[in-house]
């Protein structure tokens, strides 16, 4: 969330970062924010001063009590119960009116970074790094749902049965690959200085608030409402409200956590080819990294997480290439998003598998998430996350890369972690 006070006196910087993700009616809700604050204000004064001469007057009044001054004090006491009075409207109109900014500045999404590219959807993402060799399949290769059936390790089928669509179930030596690649990224992010953490699934509307997931993204999450308790989209979100309404110390960062969780996500209106298989599902599994960082740090903390999640599929020898967000592709609460996706031979496309993003102090400012500063003053954080990684694409790239007529060849990485290098 920004902050009124960033948007008061950034006015046109706003406008313009608005504008570069396609925000409709941003000056309209631009002003809306500044008015509504300004009578915030004003009305803050107004109480502050109400409440102040309620409180000079029953010093008076208890002044003129002990000087044997009953009937002035009794004149005093009738206004003094119009100012309580008073009080209580100017409270209840001023909770109103907080409530009304906060809905206003909840509609308005982060500011892209400078090195954002304009545009209006994924067709203007920049590439900005490719690698890795596209391999050349034998003749009749498959893509991963047919190899998931011939082989037996993925029945998309039993899953609908269960529960329904998009919620497989792994079965031996694809049961044994998933906790392969969820060991193999958990054992690179602790190595690399990242905490591993165990969450709750589970989060409550302040947790999906304070990272933004609420009330943007309510209707892809799926929420049990006795308890008014959501299902986790991502990690990222249990593991960044460790630190809601924290206050750090300047000595404390980085903060680096990762952890892995399933994730869970309606996708209400996804259909079509493109999400056949693992490509698109209600239930998947991912490994997170989330940090806390200094801002002046926060940009050279996001290009070390872009290198970290190259250093892992470099070794799982997968061609992929990242990409630079464009405005109008940028996710809600992001100032910058890299986007690494895996190349799927069988499918003749592309794969997203990660995003890392930098949010600076967007989400901070709704956690209350602040540090001390060197001039002892209080400051909001920045938090970045990434995924490390997801692991539906990258096992639908996995197998479906790494198929010969022979089976399906582990990368030598994984062999240690599944005890096999060869599905057959």
């Amino acid at each position: 969330m920004l902050q009124v006070a960033f948007i008061r006196e950034n006015k046109e910087t706003v406008l313009k970062g608005l504008a570069k993700r396609n925000f409709t009616n941003a000056e309209t809700v631009i002003n809306q924010v500044v008015l509504t604050d300004e009578n915030r204000k004003t009305t803050q004064t107004e109480l502050d001063n109400t409440l102040a001469e309620s409180n000079k007057l029953s010093k008076e009044i208890g002044i003129l009590y002990k000087n044997g001054e009953a009937q002035k004090a009794n004149i005093l006491k009738e206004k003094t119960s119009q100012l309580k009075e008073s009080s209580k409207e100017l409270t209840e109109k001023l909770s109103q009116i907080t409530t009304d900014l906060e809905e206003l500045l909840y509609q308005i999404p982060n500011i892209p970074h400078d090195s954002v590219p304009a545009g209006n959807s994924e067709d203007d993402n920049e590439n900005i790094f490719e690698e890795g060799i596209i391999p050349t399949l034998h003749e009749g290769a498959l893509p991963h749902w047919e190899l998931a059936k011939k082989y037996d390790i993925i029945d998309f089928e039993l899953g609908n049965k269960i529960t329904g669509a998009g919620f497989p179930v792994y079965k031996g030596k694809g049961a044994r690959l998933q906790r392969a690649l969820i060991n193999y990224f958990l054992d690179k992010n602790t190595a690399a200085g990242y905490t591993e953490m165990q969450v709750p699934h589970l989060v409550n509307e302040a947790s999906g608030k304070g990272t933004g997931q609420l009330p943007d993204k309510e209707g892809q999450m799926y929420h049990c409402e006795v308890d008014n308790l959501y299902l986790i989209p991502t990690a990222e979100v249990p593991v960044t409200n460790i630190y809601r309404d924290v206050l750090l110390k300047e000595t404390d960062f980085p903060i680096c956590n990762t952890a892995y969780t399933p994730c869970f996500r309606r996708e209400a209106g996804s259909y079509g080819a493109h999400v056949r298989g693992l490509n698109r599902l209600h239930q998947f599994d991912k490994v997170e990294i989330v940090r806390l960082e200094h801002p002046s740090k926060s940009y050279a903390a996001l290009d070390g997480m872009v290198d970290h999640v190259k250093g892992i599929l470099q070794e799982l020898e997968m061609p992929y290439r990242i990409l630079r967000l464009c405005g109008g592709d940028l996710g809600f609460t992001s100032a910058l998003t890299f986007d690494f996706e895996l190349f799927s031979t069988a499918q003749d496309r592309w794969l997203e598998i990660s995003s890392v993003s930098n949010f600076e102090t967007f989400q901070a400012n709704r956690l209350k998430l602040r540090f001390k500063n060197s001039n002892g003053k209080s400051e909001l954080a920045h938090t970045l996350n990434g995924s490390s990684l997801a692991l539906p694409r990258v096992l639908a790239g996995l197998l479906e890369n790494c198929q010969t007529p022979e089976g399906i060849k582990i990368p030598k990485v994984l062999v240690p972690y599944c005890g096999f290098d060869v599905i057959s």
